[in-house]
């Protein structure tokens, strides 16, 4: 008796450890994009994004309530569809991309605060400058894809104030406000594959 209960113990243990164990997922470039909005001249937008970027995620729990992100973004990869303002943009006014070739975000917590909801914290590297930042995390679902695999979709979105991170480059309206906003908006679309 007391062989079979230390047996459905051991087995019990095994299976919990089995079910925690971390899971990696990895980044479907083809179907995820990191996008940015800023303000132009007050009145309008411009949205641009990165082309080469990389992410990490990891996580143990089934709710991902415990997931690990890393994020790096080639910032000599920014596309606004226009050529002069992308080599602008890369220059030493915004992200001199030459001697920071890379932003970078580390997290510190991915916290669940609703049912598809959580809020993402960690801390995100521009130029020479690291900041936390919190991140409004939407997941999207899982699927098993067959032959696609198990996949999940995420959407994350923060605000920050370039000024902070030394991109600031700007140039006053003579109506007031500036040429360039100081809030610029950042949104992942991720779909990632598991294992």
């Amino acid at each position: 008796m007391n062989n079979i209960l230390a047996g459905l113990i051991t087995l019990a243990l095994t299976s919990a450890s089995l079910s925690a164990q971390e899971t990696t997922w990895k980044l479907d470039n083809v179907h995820s994009n990191v996008l940015f909005t800023v303000r132009h001249l007050v009145i309008s937008e411009v949205t641009g994004k990165f082309k080469d970027f990389d992410v990490t995620f990891k996580a143990s729990q089934s709710d991902f309530s415990d997931a690990s992100i890393g994020a790096v973004v080639k910032t000599s990869s920014v596309d606004t569809d226009n050529e002069n303002r992308d080599n602008h943009l890369r220059s030493a006014d915004f992200f001199n991309a030459e001697q920071f070739p890379e932003m970078t975000f580390r997290s510190t917590s991915m916290k669940k605060i609703g049912e598809t909801k959580y809020t993402l914290t960690g801390d995100l590297t521009i130029r020479d400058v690291t900041k936390p930042v919190s991140f409004s995390v939407d997941f999207l679902g899982v699927i098993d894809g067959g032959t696609f695999g198990t996949r999940s979709g995420w959407k994350a979105t923060t605000t920050i104030n370039r000024f902070d991170y030394n991109l600031k480059w700007d140039r006053a309206l003579e109506s007031g406000g500036l040429v360039v906003g100081k809030d610029v908006t950042i949104q992942l679309n991720l779909e990632l594959v598991k294992g």
